[in-house]
């Protein structure tokens, strides 16, 4: 199951049927969940505002307000409007489940149903809510939890992988002169140089990740770091040039003012890249250490001129550090 943090996820149970709600709470908490309950639309609105769950599991025929009109209400508050609805509609009513869909529901679930599809669903539909709230708008890459997910995942299988930690030096800079519409065209340009540095370095696939500004994390291969990181940093410093304006680009750098407005000069940006690697001579464990060995590691190579890589020291690894080739 997944939480936030050491939250129990709370799921709304909605039915008027008293048996029905019962199996459901039971089986959910069971699995893990708490598990509050409202008899139709009307209490369930109220509880809403109350308790705010992580999920209602909505029956479709109540009293006063039922499931499709409540999902409707749901969705046309802000406060609400991103409540994740599992609908529980009749065995073959085709009809009910398209209008719960257009209402606004995130998934159904047909009467009678069993333990394993209920947690499935609920458990399937949390995840994808999660996820869709982390994701970054500006460049469609997941968050922090999706991140130390696919680490987790590659930790559970045993593979050598590799954790870089990526930002853009001077990245002040840029949104000082130019604002933050133009800041915010460098991070995706670095978001799209990522891309094609993951496409070119193929099979096993490279995971990117969004952790926030101009803060990015790859999680790949050890043998893919080199290549992808190279490519990464020339393509991106050939996008960014085109992004100053042409007599900043041409003179190789930007005059910034200081708080006592000062003009001081600002190089244009480059990359700094940590990584963290987990391999026969070192395994990492867990998550979280891999990505604060990579964020230190990215520390060190902001030490260094130009766009450069550093690679966690203490592995005793020939390759500890290089300045991507452009």
């Amino acid at each position: 199951m997944e939480s936030a943090g050491d939250r129990q996820d709370v799921i709304l149970v909605v039915d008027d049927d008293e048996d029905i709600a019962r199996f459901v709470e039971f089986n959910l908490r069971l699995h893990g969940y708490e598990v509050i309950h409202a008899r139709d639309g009307q209490e369930a609105l109220e509880v809403i505002a109350q308790h705010r769950p992580d999920l209602a599991v909505v029956d479709l025929m109540m009293p006063r307000v039922d499931g499709l009109e409540l999902t409707r209400r749901l969705r046309a508050d802000p406060m609400t409007a991103a409540l994740p609805v599992i609908m529980l509609t009749a065995k073959g009513m085709t009809v009910d489940k398209v209008h719960g869909l257009s209402a606004g529901a995130d998934d159904y679930l047909v009467k009678p149903f069993d333990t394993a599809e209920l947690v499935a669903r609920v458990s399937s539909t949390l995840r994808r809510n999660k996820e869709f709230r982390e994701v970054s708008p500006l460049t469609g890459l997941p968050g922090n939890s999706r991140i130390r997910r696919e680490i987790g995942d590659r930790i559970r299988v045993g593979s050598d992988y590799a954790v870089g930690y990526i930002d853009i030096d001077r990245f002040k800079s840029v949104n000082d002169v130019y604002g933050f519409v133009r800041g915010d065209d460098f991070i995706t340009a670095l978001a799209r140089s990522l891309h094609q540095a993951v496409v070119s370095v193929g099979l096993p696939p490279a995971f990117l990740g969004h952790v926030g500004g101009d803060d990015f994390i790859f999680v790949c291969t050890p043998e893919q770091v080199r290549p992808l990181t190279s490519q990464v940093s020339a393509d991106f410093e050939r996008a960014a040039d085109a992004l100053y304006d042409s007599s900043d680009a041409a003179r190789g750098y930007v005059e910034v003012k200081d708080r006592r407005g000062n003009l001081r000069r600002a190089a244009l940006v480059t990359l700094s890249i940590g990584v963290s690697v987990s391999d026969a001579d070192k395994r990492l464990t867990n998550p979280l250490a891999a990505m604060t060995i990579a964020s230190e590691m990215k520390s060190v190579a902001k030490s260094q001129p130009g766009s450069y890589v550093a690679v966690d020291r203490r592995r005793g690894v020939s390759d500890s550090s290089h300045r991507p080739v452009k």
